[in-house]
């Protein structure tokens, strides 16, 4: 049972902010904080500095607790894919490499002929990259690892959601040995693995005093950000979907067996209980409102694009050079057909773009067999814009719910609660913490004026050689038969 008179920690390592949930099991938030962080980006290239995780999170972590009950647990998730190299005693030695970091593009290749299916933005390339530039004899730590050995004073084996882009075979729940040699992996280069909720330690005495945590708090092993946004908008029945829109756009699923794709768009993580969540991550997101409007309102961006449904311009907003979801594109690019007439009309045609790629995402996923028949749930920092939310209601064609709370943060303390607990099913922990704000519904007229602007996207993106001729068909099809019904 979950401890009723708890407070449950969530810590979120996120692209801009470390943010610190402190909740109940009913859901009631008792505190929160957050503290900014800022990376370095050239090209394909983007790092980060792995210390100002650890400022950030001692920061929010004090603005989060006050007053706080007893804590029953904490759990850290960080962006998927995001790995440096540590010392034994796990000091980094080397800056972070992001999630969407491409540099490693050509051992992603090298990954790829050893039968391990990567891409080229995923941990296992970076990994092999940075043993080129430092040399063997030293520790790969995902995000969150660097974090927790802090928490705990001692470095801890890596949850199987975060060492799943670094190659770890999560049916067998082993690395691949075989592939690895082939591939001159050192050895005692990557970690133990253990499932999320596992219990890594406690907050020891030095970590307690600059974080204001109390010593001896249990800290469990987390997921990925994706995974710990699913987590917090109870999207964990199969057939349920989560969309977290943050800088870039993921889309989290539940599922009874992985769904299969030959190509790796699409893959599976693994829930605690041993069910799946398929899934991918999209390099279109919010982030193309800040790199086209850096001083923008965003809510009277919204108001003004209100005019424009639709716009008569149609964007591919990606964030940065290259696709990963719903099809994979290294060379891809952002692009915007059409000449919008002014700001307004282009933040609306930016606002659409995510939308269609948000439907595409959903028309791939059917492609493949996933199950959609469950409810849709937006969370992430776009989840913040009621005006967006109706949009992509509107694009998307059905339901939406949005929580009260749509921050990962809420899934990492469901997820302690569940660990601690050490029984039960984490949907049904998940569930009594999410409380939905809002039930969404598409307005038909609305859906069917942007099916053109969509159908031209996907022509575009097909033209281009990016979208598959038979993605694209399914899509076409798809909207023509059943307009309503993404």
């Amino acid at each position: 049972m979950v401890d009723e008179g708890a407070g449950w920690l969530g810590v979120d390592l996120g692209t801009q902010s470390v943010r610190v949930l402190l909740v109940t099991a009913d859901g009631t938030v008792l505190g929160s904080g957050s503290a900014p962080l800022a990376g370095r980006r050239e090209g394909v290239r983007h790092e980060q500095d792995p210390e100002r995780w650890w400022q950030a999170l001692c920061t929010a972590s004090r603005a989060a607790l006050g007053s706080a009950p007893p804590i029953g647990g904490l759990a850290v998730c960080g962006t998927s894919g995001t790995v440096l190299l540590t010392d034994g005693s796990g000091r980094p030695v080397s800056p972070a490499l992001m999630y969407d970091d491409g540099r490693a593009a050509a051992e992603a290749a090298r990954a790829r002929d050893a039968g391990i299916a990567v891409q080229d933005t995923w941990a296992l390339p970076k990994a092999l990259w940075l043993v080129g530039e430092y040399g063997p004899g030293l520790r790969l730590a995902h995000q969150p690892d660097l974090v927790v050995t802090r928490l705990t004073g001692e470095p801890p084996p890596a949850d199987s959601s975060h060492a799943l882009k670094t190659g770890y075979d999560l049916r067998r729940e082993a690395w691949p040995e075989a592939a690895l040699a082939q591939l001159g992996v050192p050895d005692r280069l990557l970690p133990d693995v253990v499932r999320p909720g596992t219990r890594l330690g406690e907050v020891c005495a030095q970590a307690a005093e600059a974080t204001g945590i109390p010593a001896g708090t249990p800290v469990l092993a987390g997921m990925t950000d994706g995974c710990a946004a699913q987590i917090a908008s109870g999207a964990l029945r199969p057939g349920s979907w989560n969309s977290v829109l943050g800088t870039t756009l993921v889309l989290k699923g539940a599922a009874r067996d992985p769904v299969r794709d030959p190509t790796g768009v699409v893959y599976n993580h693994r829930a605690p209980d041993g069910t799946w969540l398929p899934g991918g991550a999209s390099s279109v997101g919010a982030g193309a409102l800040a790199a086209h409007f850096p001083e923008a309102d965003p809510a009277a961006m919204d108001e003004r694009a209100a005019a424009f449904e639709p716009s008569r311009a149609v964007a591919y907003p990606l964030v940065s050079p290259g696709e990963r979801f719903p099809f994979r594109a290294p060379e891809a690019t952002g692009f915007v057909l059409g000449d919008p007439g002014d700001d307004a009309e282009l933040w609306a045609a930016l606002l659409q773009g995510v939308g269609f790629a948000e439907r595409l995402c959903l028309d791939y996923l059917h492609h493949l067999g996933a199950p959609l028949d469950g409810p849709l749930t937006f969370t992430g920092g776009g989840a913040r814009s009621p005006y967006w939310n109706q949009l992509r209601t509107d694009i998307l064609g059905r339901p939406a719910r949005i929580p009260e709370q749509t921050e990962p943060a809420l899934g990492m303390a469901a997820l302690a609660a569940y660990g601690v607990s050490g029984a039960g099913v984490l949907a049904d922990v998940a569930e009594r913490m999410v409380r939905v704000r809002t039930v969404l519904e598409p307005r038909a007229e609305r859906t069917a004026r942007f099916a053109e602007p969509y159908a031209r996207l996907v022509d575009a993106l097909e033209e281009r050689g990016w979208l598959p001729p038979s993605v694209a068909h399914d899509a076409r099809t798809r909207l023509h038969l059943d307009p309503g019904k993404p």
